[in-house]
């Protein structure tokens, strides 16, 4: 079986309107109509979500230690705290208790870019005044890079261009999404926000001016809108055109490496390595302990331009962040880049379908082209993107530097303080001559960004 296709384009496979299993629902609608069994399956992926069962992805089950550090990254904090206060400030006393979660909860883990909307947690931007939506999207501008601001507004366009083209806009519409924080917003204690509902989930977790963005997931089906009021939204293409020119620019012996399948069509794969909701991705919502193995091509078997090509290609996809946290996360991807791997399945002609991954100990990034799930497509098409963004080895969340601000901050342990006492009391008084400056974020000397609390 060959995923070399006839052209075809998402037209050919929407239903005639008014006959879509999901034509006039509601959200509410849409669980009512749930089989049990899925529910069943929610309340199991749920009971594994607990703080002493997150280990984060990896590659043979074991954590890297030491891969990240809390630093200082330039990140826009103060906007971002801004912009959620005057957003906190338009809701009522329960809206707010239901957005502000504790800087503990698993409720971000809970993320799925499915169609139900499990959660009651948070605000979803539909059921909310228009205000109040416009202060929500001036959170997610403040703390997201231009590009991948506009990224995001597109994948919302398209979800609602799809729930017109099947007679659902009440069910997939552009603003059918909810937010939550967890932690109070500050400029210096950590805290986050997530951003989730249909084929997407957007997590931005901050500790002072550094800046996490991970997990995240975009999707569109169909991946460009051709009329309407969201005619001219389109995503994932240029990730979809560079993507195949790197394969296709590697060599016969770098192929070998690089391509771990031929085809990505179901039959073609082996038993379980395809789902039929997920596709080939390996990241996904409830995934976050998964054990992905390395495959593939690693960085050091490119050429130096190859190298700026998957580079470039990486850059695409985390460019969600804004430009100081982006510019740490590339030099991160550089420092590690003899572990870095590409993998590449399906086919190499113009027209196939395909998944890559790009992962490293700092970063994974997967494509994925689909089968249908609300169009009626069987096999995987190019107009049915699913993309996911991880950061491995514990630091989705920004969970490992959660855990290392709570190890070594003075008003979180009190061993830490202790110690900070003990060196103040033999210090000679001059030593002391920032005390009147302890109101701002200093530096001790070891590389690391300290907070003082009055």
């Amino acid at each position: 079986m060959s995923d070399h296709k006839t052209p075809t384009t998402f037209k050919d496979f929407i239903p005639p309107m008014g006959t879509h299993r999901l034509y006039g629902m509601g959200p509410q609608d849409f669980l009512d109509t749930m089989p049990e069994r899925r529910w069943t399956r929610r309340a199991a992926e749920i009971a594994e979500i607990t703080p002493e069962n997150f280990k984060g992805i990896t590659t043979d089950g074991t954590v890297m230690r030491d891969v990240f550090s809390i630093r200082s990254e330039g990140a826009p904090t103060l906007s971002v705290v801004e912009a959620a206060g005057k957003m906190l400030g338009l809701l009522n006393d329960a809206q707010r208790a239901k957005v502000v979660q504790p800087v503990t909860s698993m409720q971000k883990n809970r993320w799925q870019n499915g169609i139900p909307d499990y959660e009651k947690e948070g605000i979803r931007l539909d059921e909310v005044r228009p205000p109040v939506r416009d202060a929500v999207m001036a959170i997610l501008r403040a703390a997201m890079g231009a590009e991948g601001y506009a990224r995001l507004r597109d994948v919302m366009r398209l979800n609602g261009y799809l729930g017109e083209l099947v007679g659902a806009e009440k069910l997939l519409g552009e603003w059918c999404y909810r937010i939550h924080f967890w932690g109070t917003p500050s400029t210096s204690e950590p805290w986050g926000w997530q951003f989730a509902g249909h084929h997407l989930a957007m997590t931005c977790f901050m500790l002072g001016d550094q800046m996490v963005h991970t997990p995240i997931f975009f999707g569109v089906e169909p991946n460009e809108a051709s009329e309407g009021q969201f005619a001219g939204a389109s995503v994932f293409k240029d990730e979809e055109a560079a993507g195949l020119r790197f394969a296709q620019g590697l060599d016969a012996d770098q192929r070998r490496k690089a391509v771990i399948y031929d085809s990505i069509l179901p039959g073609d794969l082996p038993p379980g390595r395809h789902h039929p909701l997920n596709g080939l991705n390996l990241g996904n919502a409830y995934c976050d302990n998964v054990v992905v193995p390395y495959e593939g091509i690693t960085g050091a078997d490119l050429r130096p331009d190859q190298k700026q090509g998957l580079l470039d290609l990486a850059r695409s996809y985390l460019r969600t962040l804004p430009q100081g946290p982006l510019s740490a996360k590339m030099e991160d991807l550089e420092r590690h880049w003899a572990e870095t791997r590409f993998c590449w399945a399906g086919g190499l002609e113009e027209d196939s379908v395909f998944y890559y991954r790009i992962q490293s100990p700092v970063v994974m990034i997967e494509f994925d082209h689909h089968q249908g799930v609300v169009l009626n497509n069987e096999a995987p098409e190019r107009f049915h993107i699913h993309t996911l963004v991880r950061t491995p080895n514990g630091n989705d969340y920004g969970a490992d530097l959660l855990r290392q601000h709570y190890e070594t901050s003075a008003h979180h342990n009190p061993q830490v303080a202790q110690a900070q006492d003990h060196a103040h009391s033999h210090s000679p008084a001059k030593e002391h001559s920032h005390q009147n400056t302890h109101a701002q974020d200093h530096h001790h000397g070891d590389g690391q960004l300290h907070h003082h609390h009055k």
